[in-house]
């Protein structure tokens, strides 16, 4: 077959055509800030090209769980079906679960304050192998300048009470779609301050953990509020499992061969 060039009118509607799709692209790239980059990896690494040590516990360690209303349970028939309580029942351990519903780093909650006053009171007798730290979107709507100094308040404040403990960050989990902009800023924003100390970091928005397809399956949007529902709990149990066996089995590197150590 014989391909005959474009005629004057094909060339500049080819052209029209070609202008059009990358004004589109343009614009989705400016309304959607929200798109995480479909290959961005769900686990931090600090910029210095240490990559977070391998995750080292005992054969039934003691894992504190602590956030806001999804480690609180809601939503859920009963709390204690919260994903927090259900990671008991798939990893070796135990849970001790800490959730205050409304809470963030900068917010106080509907049953107690912010996170850095509920780590000061902490009961004495939680003596966790891991701690695995969770949230938050209660903190979208608060000053987003200062949301990098208070999170690295609340780890510092975490760290000194439990020297020496592994702290895993789990990010926010998308409670609407599509992902807003302060939630996924919130993301990023953990994920960079979680690889500046080298700590493993948990993003579900990234890993896209909730989409279209599951989200009404995964979230109550009646009187839960959009909230987990049960399956949806079920859900992030087992994808908080995944991850801490995945990052007991990770390998130890770094860009230079050495161990990576926790930032001071």
């Amino acid at each position: 077959m014989t391909l005959l060039p474009p005629t004057r009118r094909r060339r500049t509607a080819l052209a029209l055509g070609g202008a059009l799709a990358v004004a589109l692209a343009v614009t989705l790239g400016i309304l959607r800030p929200w798109m995480p980059p479909a290959e961005t990896p769900p686990v931090a690494a600090a910029e210095s090209g240490l990559s977070p040590a391998a995750l080292t516990l005992p054969d039934d360690p003691e894992v504190l769980v602590f956030g806001d209303s999804w480690t609180y349970g809601s939503a859920a028939t009963v709390p204690t079906d919260g994903y927090a309580y259900r990671l008991a029942r798939l990893i070796p351990g135990d849970t001790v679960v800490r959730g205050v519903r409304g809470s963030g780093y900068q917010k106080p909650g509907l049953d107690g304050p912010d996170f850095l006053t509920r780590v000061a009171g902490l009961e004495q007798w939680i003596d966790p192998d891991l701690i695995i730290l969770q949230g938050s979107i209660n903190d979208r709507r608060s000053d987003a300048a200062a949301y990098p100094a208070a999170v690295n308040a609340v780890w510092d404040a975490m760290s000194a009470k439990y020297p020496d403990v592994p702290i895993v960050i789990l990010g926010p989990a998308p409670h609407e779609l599509p992902v807003g902009a302060s939630t996924a800023r919130i993301d990023r924003d953990l994920a960079d301050l979680a690889a500046a100390r080298g700590w493993w970091y948990i993003s579900p928005v990234r890993e896209r953990w909730i989409t279209d397809e599951n989200y009404l399956r995964l979230i109550d949007v009646g009187v839960g509020r959009k909230h987990p529902s049960d399956a949806g709990h079920a859900y992030l149990a087992e994808k908080v499992a995944a991850a801490l066996e995945r990052f007991s089995t990770a390998p130890v590197t770094a860009a230079d061969g050495a161990k990576p150590q926790p930032a001071k």
